[in-house]
């Protein structure tokens, strides 16, 4: 990882909120974009290739890590409250969960992920554990921390070290806990989020009657469910992958998209789903048949803006939160019209050259950079 004051990238511009495309050069000074250009010509550049926006991943729930591939079962006795998960997480010494978590923010990052926003268990020591985590990974990827109270005893005291709270299914909780916590939530200017309609329809209404910041999967909600978050300004995060290996069945995506929701992509358990954006992508791509602008819209900007990270586009004045990726066999011979659709179709870790955050670049082995600083 290098520091500079510096840097210019040439190649393909997926360029500002609309994801044109145009050829050109993007030059980076102090950590933010100062000049794009759609001229090429004399620029001495250090990454030439696919310069576009890092990703966001919108759900997670990273301390799953210490029980990767867990055996088939029903999804209750997976993630319920006194289910498998639950039961490894409890059994997991602090070392060994901060460690794999503090691991998988490393291959987030060397999956193109800058941030993630992630639901974690166990009160004020389960947030403080994923915070130590992410001090020991010493990568440029900023953790969004939703924590969530073991009780009523605790539950301020996690939104007075969490960035907000993420629930499970309002099954799962008192629903006085429930009310005081996103009300509580809204006063400190925080996120308050919560799993809905995973399993079936039936807990949906009384998720959005606590009037959330965003909620999760949504598999089951009704067309009267999506014009209500669209009037409410709820914003909606699937996690197609993770609904796929539990057999919950797929969100209603393209009704999502007919509101005008704010949709956005998450990987969610570590233990079911590895925690790659492309991958995420090309699944949610290849099944949906949407837009691919939209699909790269919902793993990058649209979930910077839940996240209050609103400068992440392409864009001059923003500061540098983007992938290079290289012109690698893999992508080599797209062109302005289907680049997008490539990216969001076959790209993958292997075509990252170089990740920018601010004023660090980070280079990743496969690439052949003309130059560091200028």
């Amino acid at each position: 990882m290098h520091n500079l004051e510096e840097v210019v990238l040439s190649g393909f511009v997926v360029y500002g909120e609309e994801f044109e495309v145009f050829r050109g050069y993007v030059v980076v000074k102090d950590g933010v974009i100062r000049e794009i250009s759609a001229d090429e010509g004399g620029v001495d550049a250090a990454f030439e290739g696919i310069i576009l926006p890092a990703f966001v991943n919108a759900h997670t729930h990273i301390g799953d890590s210490v029980a990767k591939e867990p055996p088939d079962m029903p999804l209750a006795d997976l993630v319920g409250p006194r289910g498998f998960k639950h039961r490894v997480l409890a059994e997991t010494p602090a070392e060994v969960l901060v460690e794999a978590m503090r691991e998988t923010i490393q291959e987030m990052f060397h999956t193109g992920t800058l941030a993630f926003a992630d639901f974690r268990e166990g009160g004020v020591a389960g947030v403080l554990a994923l915070k130590e985590a992410a001090r020991l990974a010493e990568v440029p990827v900023h953790a969004k921390i939703l924590g969530r109270p073991l009780g009523e005893e605790d539950a301020s005291s996690v939104l007075d070290v969490a960035d907000g709270v993420g629930m499970s299914s309002v099954a799962d909780h008192p629903r006085e806990l429930l009310e005081f916590l996103a009300e509580e939530a809204r006063k400190r200017r925080k996120i308050f989020a919560i799993h809905a309609g995973e399993r079936s329809e039936e807990d949906v209404s009384a998720a959005l009657d606590l009037h959330p910041t965003f909620v999760v999967h949504l598999v089951h909600a009704s067309p009267a469910h999506l014009k209500r978050m669209q009037e409410e300004g709820i914003s909606a995060v699937v996690c197609v992958r993770s609904n796929l290996v539990t057999g919950v069945g797929l969100p209603p995506l393209r009704e999502m998209l007919k509101n005008s929701l704010n949709v956005c992509i998450g990987t969610d358990n570590v233990m079911l789903n590895c925690v790659d954006m492309f991958r995420e992508m090309e699944f949610v791509s290849k099944i949906f048949r949407i837009e691919e602008r939209e699909v790269l819209r919902m793993s990058t900007l649209n979930p910077a803006s839940v996240f209050g990270a609103g400068e992440w586009a392409v864009e001059e004045g923003k500061k540098a939160n983007m992938l290079v990726l290289r012109f690698s066999p893999n992508l080599r011979g797209l062109n302005e019209r289907n680049l997008v659709r490539g990216i969001v179709r076959r790209a993958s870790r292997n075509d990252i050259a170089a990740i920018l955050c601010g004023e660090s670049v980070s280079v990743f082995p496969h690439s052949t950079p003309s130059t560091y600083s200028h």
